[in-house]
């Protein structure tokens, strides 16, 4: 029983961290009730994003005011009633939402256990753009290319690739020794939720085995790497800051 001696794979670092399930503490979030939240990314660590994971109780809601912040919503497992303005849609598992800035959204009638990871940031308008439109979809309607011409890699983007937009969600599966192409470093910032499967992530000088429910942050130019591991295919769902100026 390795939790009577402390130990833990969870790393939190200047520039990276990694939270595994065994790690999370619960918060109270302001519009979300019967239901319990673990806040595992944020800008308390030097974030630009709040990731979150929610839980829900039979009878659980979600109702978020608009304002400053969009969220996108990935539903782990079970199943909610998701409505953007006048938009309403079941969704199960592998459906997702946006919620642009300056709209109200709200989830119902959850599964007991339904499970939803929430990716939030402030919307940073780009002048002469069409801001971005409310969606509630399913990854199973979203088409998965190869990345970078390898099939052991297939890549998946949930939400448009249009200037408006200043966030991406993406769905990264791998088979079995599938890895990236290369050491990535970039300016985009990650938030990142291991869905199944297990593998190593390299972030900065670190290797750490990941496997499915961790969270992983990664900060702007954090040379990053992710290599398959196991008898079967490895899936993450990540976030990227996009589209934006440096200056």
């Amino acid at each position: 029983m390795p939790e009577l001696f402390g130990h833990t794979r969870a790393r939190v670092g200047a520039r990276h961290a990694l939270i595994t399930p065994d790690n999370h503490v619960h918060s109270s979030v302001p519009g979300i009730s019967g239901a319990t939240a673990a806040v595992l990314v944020s800008p308390a660590m030097g974030a630009g994003v709040a990731q979150t994971l929610v839980t829900f109780q039979s009878g659980g809601s979600a109702r978020v005011a608009a304002g400053a912040v969009q969220t996108f919503g990935y539903v782990m497992g079970g199943g909610a009633t998701v409505s953007i303005g006048e938009k309403k849609r079941r969704l199960g598992a592998g459906g997702y939402f946006f919620c642009p800035a300056g709209s109200e959204w709200s989830l119902a009638s959850p599964k007991k256990g339904t499970q939803v990871t929430l990716f939030q940031k402030r919307y940073a308008p780009l002048p002469g753009a069409r801001v971005p439109r409310a969606i509630l979809s399913d990854q199973s309607r979203v088409k998965g290319t190869p990345f970078l011409g390898d099939p052991a890699a297939n890549l998946q983007v949930l939400l448009p690739d249009e200037p408006g937009f200043d966030m991406a969600v993406n769905l990264f599966a791998y088979q079995p020794g599938g890895h990236l192409p290369f050491v990535e470093v970039h300016i985009m910032e990650h938030g990142l939720v291991m869905l199944s499967g297990e593998g190593v992530y390299r972030l900065e000088d670190s290797w750490y085995p990941v496997r499915a429910g961790d969270a992983i942050w990664m900060a702007p130019y954090c040379a990053q790497w992710f290599v398959a591991m196991g008898k079967v295919p490895a899936r993450y769902l990540y976030y990227k800051d996009v589209n934006r100026a440096a200056l």
